[in-house]
């Protein structure tokens, strides 16, 4: 009945059916699917109508996000503001400090944990990390 209806509206058969006997049960495909309840029903509008509704939105899962409207969304987000910039750049620089402390605190803790005597160039870094943190 489908294919006939089809003919009647376009003038030419139907020839993608194995595409949609694929197609059908995708995430996609599933809500145009559903059968969708009519205005003209015998059944009065009471508990069992909330009921069905209910359970078909359940149903159904959220499709997930199409590609042009992630697109979109990252594209916009290059619009932000030059406050936001800098706050991400004064938290980097603060990031960057700390990573250098810490290093330069790692050095000296190995220089001081040497037992043999130091060389000149260790005795100097030392003591140049010992004025600048203690």
């Amino acid at each position: 009945m489908a294919h006939d209806i089809f003919y009647s509206d376009h003038n030419i058969k139907f020839n993608l059916e194995h595409a949609w006997c694929v197609l059908r049960f995708e995430q996609k495909w599933l809500s145009l699917n559903t059968p969708k309840a009519s205005g003209c029903s015998k059944r009065k509008n009471g508990e069992t109508g909330s009921q069905a509704s209910s359970t078909n939105v359940s149903d159904h899962e959220i499709r997930p996000e199409c590609v042009k409207a992630a697109k979109s969304k990252r594209n916009s987000a290059k619009e932000k503001s030059l406050a936001e910039y800098t706050s991400i750049w004064e938290t980097k620089k603060e990031d960057l400090a700390m990573k250098e402390r810490l290093s330069k605190l790692a050095i000296l803790d190995t220089l001081l944990a040497k037992k043999e005597p130091l060389s000149e160039a260790e005795e100097v870094v030392k003591n140049k990390l010992l004025a600048q943190y203690f």
